[in-house]
C-alpha cells in the first residue's frame, strides 16, 4: 500500500510495502505469454483488418475493459507532470508503437519484424542505465546479449526472406517507441499506480488512433466474426491484463531488467506457434529460443547471486 504525499502533484508512492519477491515475477510472466499470444492473433486478424483499424480497435477494447475496472475501485488519479508523462507513453507506446509494428508486419517477415523490435529492450537497458541511472549490471548486459543472439537465431530460422525498405523503417519506428514508452511509464509510476496508469495510457493510445475510426467501422462491418474476435481478445487479454500486469512488474523492477524480460516473447511465440498452428519451427528457431530463455534468466538473477555460482559457492 502506498503512502500519499500531501502535494498535489507529488508522488502517490513514496513509501512501499515490501512486495514478495515471487508477484513482480509472476507479473512479468503473465505479460510476457499473453504478448506472445498476440503476435498469433495479429497474422490471423491482419488478414482481415488494416494496421490503423486493428490498433484503434484493440485499444478500444482495453480502454473499455480497463474502464469498467476503475469504476469499481477507488483511484486516486495522475496530475500535473505525471498526468503528461502518462498519456505521453500512452500515445507513443501503447498508439503509435502498436501502429507501426502492425504496419510493419505487412512489408516483413516475422523473423525480421522479431529481431528489429528485438533492438527496444537494448535501448531500454542502455537509455534507463544513463537516464534513470539504473547502471549496467553485468548480468543485465550478459543477459541482453545471450538473449538477443537468441532472437538473431529465431530470426534467421523463420525468415522467408520477405522485406522491404518501408518495413524495416516502420520496424525500427516501432523499437524506439517501444524504448521511450517504457521509460517514461517508468517516471511515470513514481508519482501513480499501475491501474490509473494503464488505463489512462490505453485511452491516450486510443485516442492517438482515433483517425483510423471510419476505416474500423468500414472493417467490421465485413469482416468475419473470427476476425473480430480477435480483436476482442487482443483488447482484453494481450492489452488490457498485459499492460496493467506490465505495469505491476516495472512498478517493482528496474526498466532494464524487466525490457530484458521480453525476450521470452520470441521464445513463446515460437512454440505457440507450434502448437496452435501446427507450424514446426526450424531447428535454428529452437536455440535461439533457448538462448532467449538462458539470457533472460541471467538477466534476472543480481549481481552478488551470479558471481557466488560463478566461483562454485552456495548461495546463502
Amino acid at each position: 500500500m502506498a503512502v500519499a504525499s500531501t502535494r498535489p502533484d507529488g508522488p502517490l508512492t513514496t513509501q512501499r510495502r515490501a512486495t514478495p519477491g515471487a508477484l513482480p515475477l509472476l507479473a512479468a510472466g503473465v505479460t510476457m505469454l499473453l504478448w506472445a499470444s498476440a503476435f498469433i492473433a495479429i497474422r490471423a486478424v491482419g488478414e482481415h483488418y488494416s494496421p490503423g483499424a486493428m490498433a484503434l480497435g484493440r485499444l478500444t477494447v482495453g480502454g473499455l475493459a480497463l474502464t469498467a475496472v476503475a469504476a469499481l475501485r477507488p483511484l486516486t488519479l495522475p496530475r500535473g507532470r505525471t498526468l503528461g508523462l502518462v498519456i505521453a507513453y500512452g500515445a507513443l507506446w501503447f498508439g503509435l508503437y502498436t501502429l507501426s509494428l502492425n504496419a510493419a508486419e505487412r512489408h516483413l517477415d516475422a523473423g525480421t519484424a522479431a529481431l528489429i523490435v528485438g533492438l527496444g529492450p537494448i535501448l531500454i537497458a542502455v537509455l534507463a542505465g544513463i537516464w534513470l541511472r539504473e547502471g549496467f549490471p553485468r548480468g543485465l548486459v550478459t543477459g541482453v546479449v545471450i538473449a538477443f543472439a537468441g532472437v538473431l537465431a529465431i530470426g534467421i530460422g523463420t525468415s522467408t526472406g520477405q522485406r522491404t525498405t518501408v518495413g524495416v523503417l516502420l520496424a525500427l519506428a516501432a523499437a524506439g517507441l517501444y524504448a521511450v514508452g517504457v521509460l517514461l511509464q517508468k517516471q511515470a509510476l513514481a508519482g501513480t499506480q499501475p491501474l490509473p496508469a494503464t488505463w489512462l495510457g490505453c485511452l491516450a493510445g486510443a485516442l492517438a488512433c482515433l483517425p483510423f475510426a471510419p476505416a474500423l467501422v468500414r472493417e467490421v462491418a465485413t469482416a468475419p466474426a473470427t476476425a473480430t474476435l480477435g480483436i476482442v481478445y487482443m483488447g482484453l487479454f494481450p492489452t488490457a491484463i498485459a499492460f496493467l500486469t506490465w505495469s505491476y512488474a516495472l512498478s517493482h523492477t528496474s526498466a532494464g531488467r524487466l525490457a530484458a524480460s521480453s525476450y521470452v516473447v520470441p521464445a513463446l511465440t515460437v512454440v505457440l506457434s507450434w502448437l496452435l498452428l501446427d507450424e514446426v519451427p526450424a531447428p535454428l528457431a529452437f536455440i535461439g529460443g533457448a538462448l532467449c530463455l538462458i539470457g533472460v534468466a541471467i538477466s534476472r538473477l543480481p549481481d552478488g547471486f551470479r558471481l557466488r555460482l560463478m566461483s562454485g559457492r552456495t548461495p546463502s
